[in-house]
């Protein structure tokens, strides 16, 4: 219950950024100070996930091959190709950089906390879900950008240069200094778990603020109307449907038992958004970056109304048939 009260705090967190942006966002010189801010938080965000991210359990499970392959292939391969086809099929039916945001969505690693949290409340192998997630958000860090700049997104992210040096200087330097210290810094991190949780969450909420603030400026609330909106959440949904639906069945062909079947499932469907929102603070204008948000954003809250009823339901399965392996 410990792990659904940190959910809970980040969904309350991301909505007030949203709302906040809506009616106060930062323009101007106040604007430029946010992104101070928000470029800072970011900062401390990825050196702490170097920090926590355990990099003895990525080295132990690393040997598991035919779990962990299939579902970086899973990751950054088939779902990262079906946003790409909602970006080419939603074309001309919502603003372009909104269409461009289920690309970027697809590219994204999954989370950390909640798809062990559920992973663990439906009865999977909690130790595969751990160096799940912090194998897909290490492998995240270095193949996002490049991933999605190769299908297409490139004309949206300022890749040159200076594009390289803030990728490297606000997500890539911040996480190797954070895992070279881990061993140093690990006890810190434990005595300090609230405040660890707190910074994590707040770096991200500042970072969807800034975007949206941007978005606002730009006439966000005005240029998607309600029959885009429409179409977006049916975008999102049909998304969900292929990374549960696709993360299950995958699983089950490649014969995992049901504790990585599982595993695998919530590893494989659902998305960071602590990597995303501040990734599209990096390479995204704040304009471009609420609009490219809006997908994610959509998706990681529905990605959550769905991971509970399932972990219950799968949960429940394993107590009426504690020896079934479907």
């Amino acid at each position: 219950m410990r792990f659904l009260g940190k959910i809970d705090l980040m969904v309350r967190l991301l909505i007030l950024a949203i709302l906040l942006a809506s009616v106060l966002p930062a323009t101007g010189g106040a604007r430029d100070i946010a992104q101070w801010v928000s470029n800072a938080a970011i900062f401390v965000l990825f050196f702490l996930n170097g920090l926590r991210l355990p990099r003895r359990e990525v080295i132990r499970g690393i040997g598991n091959w035919r779990f962990l392959l299939p579902l970086v292939m899973w990751c950054f391969g088939a779902m990262a190709l079906a946003g790409k086809g909602l970006e080419l099929g939603l074309a001309g039916a919502m603003p372009p950089m909104v269409a461009l945001g289920f690309l970027y969505l697809g590219v994204l690693p999954s989370t950390v906390q909640s798809a062990t949290a559920y992973s663990s409340l439906a009865g999977g192998n909690v130790a595969s879900s751990v160096v799940a997630a912090a194998l897909t958000n290490i492998l995240g860090v270095f193949v996002c950008t490049p991933l999605f700049v190769a299908l297409g997104g490139g004309g949206a992210a300022d890749m040159g240069l200076e594009g390289l040096a803030k990728v490297f200087g606000m997500l890539i330097l911040p996480f190797a200094i954070g895992q070279g210290l881990q061993t140093r810094m690990s006890g810190w991190v434990a005595g300090h778990r609230n405040l660890v949780t707190w910074m994590d969450r707040l770096s991200i909420a500042i970072a969807v603020y800034v975007a949206f603030s941007g978005a606002v400026e730009q006439g966000l609330w005005v240029r998607v109307g309600a029959g885009e909106w429409a179409v977006l959440l049916a975008a999102v949904c049909a998304m969900l449907v292929f990374a549960f639906a696709g993360s299950w069945l995958v699983a089950g062909a490649i014969g995992l038992d049901r504790g990585d079947r599982i595993a695998f499932l919530f590893a494989g469907a659902q998305k960071s958004v602590a990597m995303g929102a501040p990734l599209a603070a990096v390479l995204f204008p704040p304009a471009v970056a609420g609009m490219v948000l809006l997908p994610l954003l959509a998706y990681h809250l529905l990605q959550l109304v769905v991971s509970a009823p399932l972990a219950a339901r799968l949960a429940s399965h394993d107590r009426s048939s504690p020896g079934s392996a479907d």
